[in-house]
């Protein structure tokens, strides 16, 4: 009882602190999926940040990981970054999924959970806007054809200093 009630409590914390458009970014610092090096959100303050969290089961992952790859290669002269971030326990899994695809940026690993219950996320995948200042443009959740379209037009409005 007294386990299923300290959950219930941290269950709720985790909800008072969504992350949610015009707030602060919570903290993240990962390693790469199969490496040591570690990557801070705080590592990218002062450009546009898309924050990705995915899982190798996702179908909708599947649709969205060419859009993200394009979307990177599209602004590789501009101050943005994509972060993705595998929710898999196992690096085996995110590994035989990242087979299909040339990714371009970082992936890093949150096998025990801790950054996605520090961003609630609803489902898989879920995505962050992140402006310069480290504050949430945009919260999107889910994928299909068509989402990148919104998406982008968010990043090049931060991008091009238009922030309202």
């Amino acid at each position: 009882m007294k386990a299923c009630l300290t959950m219930i409590c941290l269950l709720t914390s985790f909800a008072n602190f969504a992350a949610t458009e015009g707030q602060a970014a919570p903290k993240i610092s990962l390693a790469e999926l199969n490496s040591t090096t570690t990557h801070e959100l705080s590592d990218y303050r002062g450009k546009v940040v898309y924050l990705d969290f995915w899982a190798s089961w996702c179908a909708p992952c599947r649709v969205s990981f060419p859009e993200i790859i394009q979307l990177k290669q599209d602004l590789a002269d501009h101050p943005f970054e994509v972060i993705a971030v595998t929710v898999d326990e196992n690096p085996s899994d995110a590994d035989r999924f990242l087979r299909r695809y040339d990714v371009p940026y970082p992936i890093l690993h949150d096998k025990e959970g801790r950054s996605a219950a520090s961003y609630s996320l609803p489902g898989m995948p879920t995505s962050f806007v992140i402006d310069g200042n480290g504050k949430i443009q945009l919260r999107h959740t889910g994928f299909k054809p068509g989402d990148m379209e919104a998406i982008r037009e968010t990043i090049m409005d931060l991008l091009s200093g238009d922030e309202s």
